[in-house]
């Protein structure tokens, strides 16, 4: 793919899936803004870094306004909100709904007079919507949301393609805080999925880029899980 000549805005640049995203574009041409609430903790060479905070929509508004025209916009923010649902605080639940749902539509409602034509979005929903487990309920009802999401703005922003990309378990150095139990993890995960292995952020960046760039692609959700929601 070239996107030689594209303007593109990743927001929630502190994931390890975001930077391979944004490192790959420029790699294949484009002009890239990497976004998140720690400039200076994102910033990869090459690439602009820019603030953006998706539970403030003065900040996103600002975003906008600093990027001007644009082609494509990616959003990966995520506040999880985990435990027993007796435990769940109303701020982390809403803090949850800022980063994945409420935060990415008013980034969306900022952004859309600014696309060129051919322009597209990609929303990140996760395999857990698919395959709800204990003590995520918050998680599984948040990405859930985002496919929903995804459907309802490729209609109100049509001719702007509108998709939302689905990971599953993915090393992209989220999982570190399990220590020494991450190899055992990642191994069951490979031996339960149909792709038995994990994911890597390249194959999530590669399947973001193909959503992106393809002309006739909009409202639906690409799972990238290896096959982890029918396992």
């Amino acid at each position: 793919m070239s996107f030689e000549g594209k303007r593109l805005v990743v927001v929630g640049g502190g994931s390890g899936i975001a930077r391979r995203i944004a490192v790959d574009a420029h790699s294949a041409g484009a002009d890239v803004v990497l976004a998140g609430r720690d400039p200076v903790r994102i910033a990869v060479p090459g690439i602009r870094a820019a603030f953006a905070d998706l539970g403030e929509e003065s900040s996103l508004k600002a975003l906008a306004e600093e990027v001007g025209e644009l082609d494509y916009l990616v959003t990966l923010a995520a506040a999880p909100a985990n435990g027993p649902l007796a435990t769940l605080s109303r701020d982390a639940v809403v803090r949850a709904f800022d980063a994945k749902v409420i935060g990415p539509l008013l980034l969306a409602r900022q952004f859309a007079p600014r696309f060129r034509d051919g322009g597209a979005i990609a929303l990140f929903s996760g395999v857990a919507a698919w395959r709800p487990a204990r003590e995520r309920v918050v998680m599984a009802t948040t990405n859930g949301a985002v496919a929903f999401l995804a459907e309802a703005l490729a209609v109100e922003l049509a001719p702007i393609r509108v998709n939302a990309v689905s990971p599953g378990i993915v090393d992209s150095g989220a999982w570190d805080r399990l220590g020494e139990g991450k190899d055992d993890f990642f191994r069951r995960t490979a031996e339960a999925n149909p792709a038995r292995r994990v994911g890597r952020p390249a194959d999530v960046a590669a399947a973001t880029l193909q959503a992106l760039a393809n002309p006739f692609v909009t409202g639906t959700v690409l799972h990238v899980d290896g096959g982890g929601r029918l396992a």
